[in-house]
């Protein structure tokens, strides 16, 4: 396998300085001055619209956006309508992807795979649905998936939802999906759902295996050389 850099934060990142962070990254990595690397972040409460987001599946007025400390962003991924926060596990993969790897589809699956193995992991009993980017369980959606490639680069990636408040989701129509219900392993499980910790050491072992990676400690301040900050 192929030798990757992981990295996982030890306080949540605010979404804009992660998408700057992806961006350095995919241009060090198209050059190929860094290898391959994973992020495993979580994020401060914020909503994210995709490349073909709907305005009107935000559902709160600007308002109450405002009283809630909640801002939008307009992201590059695909997908619709998202929310990140505190308790649920991000996962961004800047690959370069070669070979049969090339391809949207399978990317796509890769992603799905490893959310399915980590749900499978606590007991969850997860599944696809055709047509749609995720993974769910007989509670609803608990991971949403959104990428974009330059050059074969990857970007952005999955949100898998561990214990995060799950009201923030009914502020949206969550990955524009109406009538669909938003859950997380803590709601599917109870007391029986995993700690954080335990569902991202599973993250971290499936994503090895499904992307045919050895993953390597990289602490977050050697992601960027010095000459490029």
């Amino acid at each position: 396998m192929n030798t990757a850099r992981f990295c996982q934060f030890s306080e949540p990142l605010p979404y804009p300085e992660a998408v700057l962070l992806q961006e350095e990254l995919v241009k060090l990595r198209i050059e190929d001055a860094i290898p391959d690397t994973l992020l495993l972040l979580q994020h401060p409460a914020v909503i994210t619209l995709g490349r073909r987001g709907r305005r009107e599946h935000i559902q709160a007025t600007d308002t109450l956006l405002n009283q809630a400390g909640l801002s939008v962003f307009t992201a590059s991924r695909g997908g619709d309508v998202t929310a990140h926060a505190p308790g649920q596990w991000v996962l961004y993969p800047i690959l370069k992807l070669t070979g049969n790897e090339k391809g949207a589809h399978g990317y796509l699956r890769a992603l799905e795979q490893i959310a399915l193995n980590t749900a499978s992991d606590s007991g969850i009993a997860a599944f696809r649905r055709e047509g749609m980017a995720g993974a769910w369980a007989a509670e609803g959606k608990f991971c949403a998936i959104g990428f974009k490639f330059t050059r074969w680069v990857s970007m952005h990636g999955l949100a898998l939802n561990v214990n995060l408040d799950l009201r923030i989701f009914d502020l949206i129509v969550g990955c524009g999906l109406v009538g669909e219900s938003v859950t997380s392993f803590e709601q599917i499980l109870g007391e029986q759902s995993p700690d954080l910790e335990t569902v991202g050491a599973n993250l971290r072992t499936h994503s090895e295996a499904v992307l045919n990676r050895t993953l390597v400690e990289c602490p977050e301040e050697e992601l960027i050389p010095p000459n490029r900050s």
